[in-house]
């Protein structure tokens, strides 16, 4: 195989989930470049080797060039907006990131011939399902544009696949928590949002306590459920996706990637005061627009599908390893 069959252009891989796509893709023997416009990601998250290319994915010209001087094998899509009531309060700013701009890199990996894509995408496209756990073909029917803005690209996703020699697989990510087993790699977001992260960050000082949204859900103990899916694990199970769309160039793939158990609010928390030792202050306030009560995968799609064994699937084991990279970062 020659050198650039083994090549992937990243999306968004100084970011949080991309950055540790790049280290499986590498830990798996694949070449990698990068493009991000560093508005949320950090080039120290990436290892040096990586050629970066500091831009945006909307920009079609820059992605001929980019693909014009290095062929791509595929395309893995990270770059995007992930915040669930940003996506409400902004909701052209989302469709102008995450789908404008998606099909602005999706016309760009056409024009250069890139014949496999793999896609980020999120358990929000299910909007608040009739059924907990939910499967892929349930019903997609968002209830914010963050959700609505992923299930576009999707679309455009099948619809390209239809009519050029390009297969994709969209995965539909659930609750993305901790960080690289080894250090390498994790959260650094400014502002994150995300529950263990949050939480992680009042263990170290960051912040002095964490905001529970919403404790009067229709759920066991009133708070929302979810399920967290090690960053790790999700980034195998992105290598393995691509290696199945090479096997099989004629069939495109879409599912859930989850681990199929959920954890509130309230037991998260209650994981961090234990991997901590400490007890975190916690706040209740008000729901958040746009948050569904519950959000839990059937992941039998995925396990069928390609050979993935999480390595990660506890909850402590997650928290664990976000908490040693909080760390990390407030050690400087």
């Amino acid at each position: 195989m020659q050198e650039h069959e083994r090549h992937v252009l990243v999306t968004g891989g100084a970011g949080y989930i991309g950055s540790h796509a790049v280290l499986a893709l590498q830990d798996a023997g694949w070449q990698v470049s990068v493009i991000d416009n560093l508005s949320t990601g950090n080039r120290a998250a990436l290892p040096p080797e990586v050629a970066f290319h500091h831009g945006d994915i909307g920009n079609e010209a820059l992605l001929a060039e980019i693909f014009a001087a290095r062929p791509a094998r595929a395309v893995m899509h990270f770059a995007g907006s992930i915040v669930v009531p940003e996506s409400v309060s902004d909701p052209l700013g989302y469709y102008h990131n995450n789908t404008v701009k998606s099909r602005a890199l999706i016309a760009a990996a056409v024009a250069a011939g890139v014949p496999h894509f793999v896609f980020s995408s999120t358990a929000a496209v299910y909007g608040e399902p009739a059924k907990v756990p939910v499967a892929e073909d349930s019903a997609k029917a968002p209830i914010n544009p963050y959700g609505a803005s992923k299930l576009m690209t999707e679309q455009m996703l099948a619809d390209t696949a239809a009519a050029h020699p390009l297969n994709y697989a969209a995965l539909r990510y659930f609750n993305v928590a901790g960080a690289d087993p080894e250090g390498r790699s994790g959260q650094s977001t400014p502002a994150a949002t995300h529950l263990i992260k949050v939480a992680c960050e009042a263990v170290v000082g960051k912040r002095e306590g964490v905001a529970i949204f919403g404790s009067d859900f229709p759920t066991p103990d009133g708070t929302g459920v979810r399920d967290y899916i090690h960053v790790a694990d999700l980034a195998q199970a992105h290598v393995l996706a691509l290696e199945a769309l090479i096997a099989e160039p004629t069939r495109s793939l879409v599912m859930n990637c989850g681990y199929g158990r959920g954890y509130s609010v309230r037991e998260v928390l209650d994981a961090a005061d234990r991997v901590a030792g400490t007890a975190i202050a916690r706040q209740e306030q008000p729901r958040r627009a746009g948050d569904p009560p519950a959000l839990v995968a059937d992941n039998s799609l995925i396990r069928a599908t390609l050979p993935w064994t999480p390595r990660y699937e506890d909850l402590d084991t997650i928290v664990a390893h976000a908490l040693a990279w909080e760390r990390k970062l407030a050690a400087g």
